[in-house]
C-alpha cells in the first residue's frame, strides 16, 4: 500500500494578475505540502516575483486564490499573513540599516508577543520576561545563520552576504510555518550558497515549509522536492528537478529557443 500524499499547507488555484495590458500572471495553479522545499524558477520576466507577491499578500490576485493551512488568505493582507505563519524575504534586502543584527531578528519576535500595551509604558514583568525570550530566541537564530559572532554590528555594516543571512534570521523569528525567499543566493558567493543550501536542508528536516524563487539552478536542484516552472506569465512544468532538467519545453525557455 502507497503512503498518502502529505496534506497541503499552501494552496494556489488559478492566479492571475495584470498591470495594465500586460498579463503578469495567469492562471497558476499548485500545491505545496509541508515540509518540502518548493522552487520558482523560470527566465527573466516570466512572472516569478509577481507570484510570490500575490503568494505573500504583497499583492492581491485578478482572480484566483491562496489558500494556507486550510484557510482563505486570499484577501489578508501581508501583515495578517504573518500571523498565520508566513514569512518572507526580498530580493531587495530590507533591514533597519541602523539597528544591530540582534535587534533586527528581535523585531521580528514580537509578532507574536501577547503582553499588554500599557507594559511597552510601563514596563512590568510580563515586559522583562517577553523581552529576554526574544533576546535569547534573536541570539539562537543568529547562531544557526553563521552570524553569532556578528550580533551587535550594525546591519548596514555587515557584508553583502551576511545580510542575506540576517534577513533570514529575521523571518524565521516570526516562528513561521512557511518560510519565502526571494533569489536567495543573489549575490553570493560559492560558500555562502553552500551554507545557504545547509542551513535550507536543516530547516526543512525540522518541519518547515520553504517556498524559494531562484536563479541559482544548482541551489535549486540541490534542495527543491518539486519545483515549478513558469514562462511569460504560465505555468510550464511542474515536477521533481530531474524531470525539469529534461523537460524541453523547459530547456527551450531558458535557451530562448522556438517551443
Amino acid at each position: 500500500m502507497t503512503a498518502p500524499a502529505p496534506s497541503a499547507l499552501l494552496q494556489a488555484r488559478g492566479l492571475c494578475r495584470s498591470f495594465g495590458g500586460v498579463r503578469a500572471v495567469h492562471d497558476i495553479t499548485f500545491e505545496m505540502p509541508t515540509g518540502t522545499v518548493f522552487a520558482i524558477i523560470g527566465p527573466n520576466g516570466a512572472g516569478k516575483s509577481t507570484l510570490l507577491n500575490l503568494l505573500s499578500g504583497v499583492l492581491r490576485p485578478d482572480a484566483g486564490t491562496v489558500a494556507f493551512g486550510g484557510a482563505d488568505l486570499t484577501d489578508t493582507p501581508a501583515h495578517r499573513r504573518v500571523r498565520h505563519g508566513i514569512a518572507r524575504t526580498f530580493q531587495k534586502i530590507r533591514l533597519f540599516k541602523q539597528l544591530s543584527a540582534h535587534d533586527n531578528v528581535v523585531a521580528g519576535c514580537h509578532v507574536h508577543c501577547a503582553i499588554p500595551a500599557w507594559q511597552y509604558v510601563v514596563h512590568g514583568r510580563a515586559f522583562a520576561q517577553n523581552q529576554a525570550r526574544c533576546r535569547d530566541e534573536a541570539a539562537r537564530l543568529l547562531a544557526f545563520m553563521g552570524l553569532g559572532g556578528r550580533a551587535q554590528v550594525a546591519a548596514g555594516a555587515l557584508s553583502y552576504g551576511e545580510r542575506r543571512m540576517l534577513e533570514i534570521a529575521r523571518a524565521l523569528a516570526t516562528a513561521p510555518r512557511l518560510l519565502m525567499l526571494d533569489e536567495p543566493a543573489a549575490g553570493l558567493n560559492a560558500g555562502e550558497v553552500e551554507a545557504l543550501v545547509d542551513r535550507l536542508q536543516t530547516l526543512r528536516q525540522n518541519g518547515l515549509a520553504v517556498l524559494v524563487v531562484e536563479h541559482n539552478m544548482d541551489l535549486v536542484m540541490t534542495i527543491a522536492n518539486r519545483v515549478l516552472v513558469i514562462d511569460y506569465g504560465q505555468p510550464l512544468f511542474e515536477g521533481p528537478p530531474a524531470a525539469v532538467q529534461a523537460h524541453p519545453g523547459v530547456i527551450a525557455a531558458y535557451l530562448g529557443e522556438a517551443r
